[in-house]
């Protein structure tokens, strides 16, 4: 079945992207929504919050197409690496959007993607060409303008490059997990985990929501639900250094929430380091046109 799976991902490139498109324009619905409830909840509950109300959507569709086997049979050890790296990033990222703006924040996570470049040569064995260094050393120099070193280090900011490096060990072991798993069996195995994880610190900083605010923390759980199904599935069709990039689609409806929903206007900084991490990501897009009969991309010119 891997080998199946596998060619199936080799074959299907565009439907990869389609699906992590698609995920990544979804997100920022998700952080607006989280920020806004961080007013009047702690960071740690509203994540928590997200995979209860997760679990109760993916679990019985799970459970009644499964018949019960609602967890993967295959590679439980990635499945619990990936959920556990998922889980920390989101929690770093939720206590950063409470201190920093949207934009700032989602800037400095953006690091994640570069970092997952270098991440897949080394662990997954995709090639690290020119371009891919390249990337790298724009991501990096962008990661250090938005920190701003010389000047006061917001801890937001520390948090979220924190939240980036997290979510690029997220995006390999993903690779490494969805090849040989089904996204549905997937998503309830790290929705229920996820939400195990996150227990001990919901209940310390507990605060039962008005009911005026019950719809968006169903709303919060039902929209990373969608997300994630969407971004498994595209693993199996496109590799991790393909895809990674596409996550700068989230910037920019990011940036649109912060300013239209809570009139955050991004610093100089922040718009100039993320301009070079997403010009980083935009070296990556560039695909080559190599292509065998098959429909395979030409191992020799991949880039």
């Amino acid at each position: 079945m891997a080998t199946t799976v596998e060619s199936e991902a080799r074959a299907r490139p565009t439907l990869g992207i389609v699906l992590m498109a698609a995920a990544m324009l979804s997100i920022p619905l998700v952080d607006g929504i989280a920020k806004y409830l961080s007013a009047d909840h702690s960071p740690f509950f509203i994540a928590w919050a997200r995979y209860a109300v997760a679990c109760a959507v993916v679990l019985p569709v799970a459970a009644i197409r499964y018949k019960g086997e609602i967890f993967p049979a295959e590679r439980r050890a990635s499945h619990m690496l990936r959920t556990v790296f998922l889980v920390t990033g989101m929690t770093l990222y939720f206590l950063s959007i409470a201190t920093v703006p949207l934009a700032t924040a989602v800037s400095a996570y953006f690091v994640g993607p570069v970092i997952a470049v270098a991440l897949a040569a080394m662990v997954l064995k995709e090639r690290l060409t020119q371009r891919k260094i390249a990337s790298l050393a724009l991501g990096f120099t962008g990661a250090i303008v938005i920190l701003r070193p010389d000047g006061d280090i917001e801890p937001g900011i520390l948090l979220a490059l924190g939240a980036g490096l997290t979510f690029a060990l997220y995006l390999i072991a993903t690779r490494q997990a969805s090849l040989v798993s089904d996204p549905v069996k997937t998503l309830a195995f790290q929705c229920v985990v996820g939400m195990v994880l996150l227990t001990p610190q919901a209940i310390l900083t507990w605060t039962t929501p008005a009911w005026d605010a019950v719809m968006f923390f169903l709303a919060l759980g039902a929209l990373s639900a969608v997300t994630h199904v969407l971004s498994i599935a595209a693993f199996r069709f496109a590799e991790a250094s393909t895809l990674s990039p596409l996550v700068y689609l989230e910037l920019l409806g990011s940036t649109a929430i912060g300013y239209l929903v809570f009139k955050d206007i991004p610093q100089g900084s922040t718009i100039a380091g993320a301009v070079l991490i997403v010009t980083a990501g935009l070296i990556l897009l560039k695909r080559p046109t190599g292509v065998d009969q098959s429909g395979r991309e030409n191992a020799d010119v991949a880039g």
